[in-house]
C-alpha cells in the first residue's frame, strides 16, 4: 500500500495541560477516571463491539458493567480516597455508547462537579448531537472535550458507519455520514468558541481513510482542535476482516501530522471503566 503520510516533521508544540489524555505524550504524575454510565450509542460504527461484561479486554466500548449515577459518584469516591487519589485529576465519562445521548452523562457530571469541584470534567463523543449539548456541558463545567472524527467524506464514511440516528429516523448511506460529519465540525466550532480544550480522535483504517488525514487535519485545526490522537483500528464487528495498521504507517500519519497538530503518542485506548495513571 502507498502511504500517503508523509509530509511534515516530528516538531511539534508540547501540550501539557494537566490531563494525560490531552499532553503529546504521558507522564503517569495525573489520572483518569471513567464512569460508564452511558450505554446508548446513536450511530454505528463498523469497527465498534460494545460488551458490558468484558473484564479481561481492554479497549473502548468495554466495560465490566454499566453504572447509575449513584454507584458512579460512589466510584469517585473510593478511588479518590485510594494510594494513588491525589493523582487523580480527571473525571471522565467516554460510554461504553455514546455519552451525549445518555441523560445519565449529565446528571453524573453535575454530581461530581457538586461533590469534587476541583476534578477536571471531560467527555467523549462522536459529535453527533454536539452542537444542541454544548451550551449544557459549558455550564456544567466540562473544560476537555473528545471527539471522534474518522473523515470528512460523506462517502467513506458511509464505509464507517452503518447508520445514524438523527431527528427520530435511522439513516444510512452518504446522507447519513454527511449529517454526522456537519454536526461534528459545528460542534467543535461552538466547544472552542465557548473555550474548550478539544482533542480529536481518529482511528486509522487502512484502505479506507488512511489517504485523508492530511485534510482532515487541515480543518480540524481550523475549527479549534489542539490535539490531534490517531489510534490504530482493532479489526472486529464488520471490520474484522481488515487488518490493523501497522507500526510504520501509524507512525509515518502521526509524523506527517505533527506540523499540523500536537500528536498524542500515548493512547491506550481505554476501556470505558478505566481507572488509574497512564
Amino acid at each position: 500500500m502507498q502511504i500517503e503520510c508523509q509530509r511534515g516533521n516530528r516538531n511539534g508544540p508540547h501540550l501539557n495541560l494537566g490531563h494525560p489524555c490531552f499532553a503529546t505524550h504521558g507522564h503517569g504524575k495525573t489520572g483518569r477516571i471513567h464512569l460508564a454510565v452511558a450505554p446508548g450509542c446513536n450511530i454505528s460504527c463498523n469497527y465498534c463491539v460494545r460488551k458490558f461484561d468484558c473484564a479481561n479486554e481492554s479497549r473502548p466500548g468495554v466495560t465490566s458493567r454499566v453504572q447509575t449515577v449513584e454507584e458512579a459518584l460512589q466510584t469517585v469516591k473510593v478511588a479518590k480516597a485510594s494510594d494513588i487519589g491525589a493523582k487523580l485529576k480527571v473525571v471522565g465519562i467516554a460510554g461504553p455508547g455514546d455519552p451525549l445521548a445518555n441523560s445519565a452523562t449529565f446528571d453524573t457530571l453535575r454530581g461530581v462537579k457538586r461533590d469534587f469541584p476541583d476534578m477536571i470534567l471531560c467527555l467523549s463523543t462522536n459529535g453527533l448531537l454536539l452542537p444542541e449539548k454544548i451550551k449544557e456541558l459549558a455550564e456544567i463545567g466540562v473544560s476537555h472535550l473528545t471527539i471522534t472524527i474518522n473523515t470528512l467524506d460523506e462517502k467513506v464514511g458511509a464505509e464507517i458507519y452503518g447508520y445514524v440516528r438523527w431527528q427520530g429516523k435511522t439513516l444510512i448511506g452518504p446522507s447519513a455520514a454527511r449529517i454526522l460529519i456537519n454536526n461534528q465540525l459545528l460542534g467543535m466550532e461552538m466547544a472552542a468558541e465557548a473555550g474548550m480544550t478539544l482533542k480529536v480522535n481518529t482511528v486509522l483504517i487502512p484502505g479506507v481513510n488512511d489517504k485523508l488525514l492530511y485534510s482532515l487535519g487541515l480543518e480540524i485545526k481550523k475549527r479549534g482542535a489542539n490535539i490531534h490522537n490517531i489510534v490504530p483500528l482493532i479489526p472486529q464487528a464488520k471490520f474484522a476482516h481488515l487488518k490493523a495498521p501497522s507500526k510504520e504507517l501509524l507512525a509515518s500519519c502521526r509524523n506527517s501530522m505533527v506540523q499540523i497538530l500536537p500528536q498524542m503518542q500515548h493512547c491506550q485506548q481505554c476501556r470505558a471503566d478505566a481507572i488509574g495513571l497512564l
